[in-house]
């Protein structure tokens, strides 16, 4: 079936009752489109990150993304499909028309898709599966995870460029990151099937956090300060590499995972936001103990 002839052609629409969902998260199964196999599963979440889970997927299923929050015009959808994705691809609506975002089969699991959410119309997703060769009741469990950036997408530019924050930047990370924390690189390791960089870190201090990426370690004596250890995301080509000394890390998670911001060293931090603080520049009190 062509992707374009889903939107033209008079399909029958299953609502949420073939599947469980909150706000942020859809499951169900495809057993329908054994019997008419026009039909395509209607799905609406309303929050700004969730998961579908499609258990015994059947010919296609349209995810509408309309969160409460959603409310400037221009905005970024990442979506990252799961390790059975293979058998599926995704499209994207725009303008009544449906745009390849994710090939049938390879390595479509280890990425992360990302696509402009403009205009008027709520993000609409299409999973589209390959049922000639195992039929509809073939038991895969697919779907993707999403987030919906908003206006972190410019953050996301500004890794892509891979340049040192300036003071205002800096600022602003310190107050808007998913997490703040200050510590020393132990060691970096590159994944060039991602084109990505893992950057181990051990903090001294977790100042916040949106999630668990930083743990405190096991082994902390009661009697010292905790110390955590986590690892951070970037992109390769930064050619981010070990270096010595104390280090403020800044960033964003997506999918469980930390990505890089702005890492200036601790002290070089500290004296800027001092003589901003001092100026009144500052955009929120940061702890300085």
């Amino acid at each position: 079936m062509l992707p374009n002839v889903i939107l033209s052609m008079c399909f029958l629409a299953l609502r949420l009752r073939h599947g469980a969902a909150d706000l942020c998260n859809w499951s169900g199964s495809g057993f329908a489109a054994a019997v008419d196999s026009r039909i395509v599963l209607q799905v609406r979440l309303r929050c700004t990150e969730g998961s579908v889970r499609w258990v015994y997927p059947g010919q296609a299923l349209r995810v509408v993304l309309e969160p409460n929050l959603f409310s400037a015009r221009r905005s970024t959808v990442c979506i990252k499909p799961s390790p059975s994705f293979g058998g599926a691809s995704v499209f994207i609506e725009r303008a009544g028309e449906l745009e390849l975002l994710v090939t049938d089969g390879g390595q479509a699991e280890r990425q992360v898709f990302c696509f402009r959410a403009d205009g008027p119309h709520r993000p609409a997703i299409y999973l589209q599966t390959s049922l000639q060769s195992d039929g509809p009741w073939s038991r895969r469990t697919m779907g993707f995870r999403y987030e919906l950036l908003g206006n972190r997408s410019d953050a996301l530019s500004n890794l892509a460029s891979c340049r040192p924050c300036n003071d205002s930047e800096l600022l602003m990370a310190v107050c808007n990151s998913d997490f703040v924390v200050r510590g020393n690189i132990k060691k970096v390791t590159h994944d060039f099937g991602r084109q990505t960089s893992l950057v181990e870190v051990s903090a001294a201090r977790v100042y916040w956090q949106r999630g668990g990426v930083f743990e405190e370690c096991a082994d902390s004596s009661p009697l010292s300060p905790p110390s955590w250890h986590g690892h951070i995301r970037t992109l390769l080509q930064c050619h981010v590499k070990p270096g010595d000394g104390e280090f403020l890390f800044t960033g964003s998670e997506h999918f469980g995972e930390a990505w890089l911001g702005c890492a200036p060293r601790y002290k070089d931090f500290l004296s800027m936001y001092c003589r901003a603080r001092a100026a009144r520049q500052n955009s929120c009190d940061f702890p300085l103990d």
